[in-house]
């Protein structure tokens, strides 16, 4: 694989039925598309080394779903905050960008929201990569204890019990948690989410996704007979400190794809910040060894 000069990340604005998304976009059309989706309570922002990296020689995009980023924000009264919906977005995005052959790169939210369009365009999905991303109930941990009891009884006093999610403490946490070393992750990545947190109605937005996220586990055996089905080439990279999905989802996968390589990394929830440049080197490899990919 010929390694080239690396390229600056654009950044760009597209209308999706009538909102706003933005997203970020570098390498060139000439090469192989990565399709990068982010998780909670993040952005594109958590992709934009990584997306520097890889320009050298793959053409990659990363948007932000709406209500995140710098994405339209509607109020959870002007559209149904799903994942779904989100999916939904996401797949018309790729058809104003005439977008039909791409890899999945797909971390937290990002793995859901990946896995609805593989399940309705498995021939356009060419590979994963999965970065702390679950499609297992063995991938669901101690974290889910009192979300899993506010889905089954969405009472007020179940609600209040995760409003920590949304706080600063939170959003600092899911950086730093897990890390070998919190002096490398910069306090840019947590202030600027939290910026976006704290939005007048953000906070029911998160809200919202999270309840709905319990359609996600409905959906784990259709995913599964799927993968194998199709077989996509997957790379597993998982910052095996994540207490928020934890490890134990990473191995599953081998069950259900057979051309699958699996890396645990010494990081936490957010190992693009700590470990980038190996989980960079483990995607050029990984497509190195399979040249019908590029």
């Amino acid at each position: 694989m010929k390694i080239h000069t690396p390229t600056m990340t654009k950044h760009k604005f597209v209308q999706i039925d009538g909102q706003q998304i933005f997203y970020r976009e570098a390498g060139s059309k000439d090469f192989p598309t990565i399709l990068l989706l982010h998780g909670f309570p993040t952005s594109s922002h958590m992709y934009r080394n990584l997306m520097r990296d890889l320009s050298r020689k793959f053409h990659t995009i990363a948007p932000d779903y709406p209500g995140y980023g710098n994405s339209s924000m509607l109020s959870v009264d002007e559209f149904e905050y799903t994942f779904d919906n989100m999916a939904s977005i996401v797949d018309k995005f790729l058809e104003a960008l005439d977008i039909t052959k791409f890899s999945l790169y797909m971390m937290d939210y990002g793995a859901p929201i990946g896995y609805r369009l593989f399940s309705k365009h498995p021939e356009r999905v060419q590979a994963f990569i999965v970065q702390n991303g679950n499609a297992y109930e063995e991938g669901l941990g101690e974290f889910w204890t009192d979300i899993k009891a506010w889905w089954k009884d969405k009472s007020e006093e179940n609600e209040k019990k995760l409003h920590y999610l949304v706080s600063e403490e939170a959003t600092k946490w899911q950086y730093i948690n897990g890390t070998r070393n919190p002096e490398l992750i910069s306090p840019d990545t947590w202030t600027i989410d939290q910026t976006n947190l704290d939005r007048k109605g953000n906070a029911a937005i998160q809200l919202a996704m999270l309840y709905d996220y319990r359609k996600n586990l409905l959906l784990y055996p259709e995913w599964q007979e799927k993968f194998r089905k199709y077989n996509p080439p997957t790379l597993v990279v998982w910052g095996k400190n994540d207490h928020i999905f934890p490890v134990s989802g990473a191995y599953p996968y081998k069950r259900d794809l057979k051309d699958i390589e699996t890396h645990i990394l010494d990081t936490g929830h957010f190992a693009l910040e700590e470990d980038g440049n190996i989980i960079a080197e483990k995607i050029f490899n990984f497509f190195e060894t399979r040249p019908d990919l590029i």
